[in-house]
């Protein structure tokens, strides 16, 4: 499977951010890099946060594929992870989005993903964690 890739990552973060707000929600903040996405968003609360992902997943892969950005075809992978923030964490956690090219040049996301993990004690089996991208 096809990897976000520079010469259409913004059309997808624009793409993407019509989707959050037709379904009635903020978008703060989004950015990528080639294997992943983040999103900051202020949720609706008439919508569940499975549902506002299934829905970018779901229309976003359909944009992608439609209009052929991806040789080969495009598809996210199954899963995702969301946190929640205070307010007061909220510029935080713009930046480290804003920086995400800088930050994955450092540490990759698994390696990030299974430490903030393991920080914030949450039990997780590794079967079930996200493979990286072949």
């Amino acid at each position: 499977m096809a990897l976000i890739e520079d010469t259409w990552a913004e059309r997808l973060r624009m793409y993407i951010t019509s989707i959050v707000q037709n379904q009635g929600h903020k978008l703060i903040a989004i950015n990528n890099v080639p294997d992943h996405l983040h999103l900051l968003i202020g949720l609706n609360p008439n919508q569940s946060i499975s549902e506002i992902v299934r829905f970018i997943k779901s229309d976003s892969s359909e944009w992608v594929n439609k209009q052929k950005l991806a040789n080969g075809g495009f598809q996210w992978q199954e899963g995702y992870g969301a946190f929640s923030n205070s307010r007061s964490q909220i510029d935080k956690v713009v930046n480290y989005i804003a920086n995400q090219q800088e930050h994955h040049r450092k540490i990759t996301f698994l390696d990030e993903y299974r430490k903030m993990l393991n920080d914030f004690n949450i039990e997780f089996d590794e079967q079930y964690i996200f493979k990286l991208p072949q």
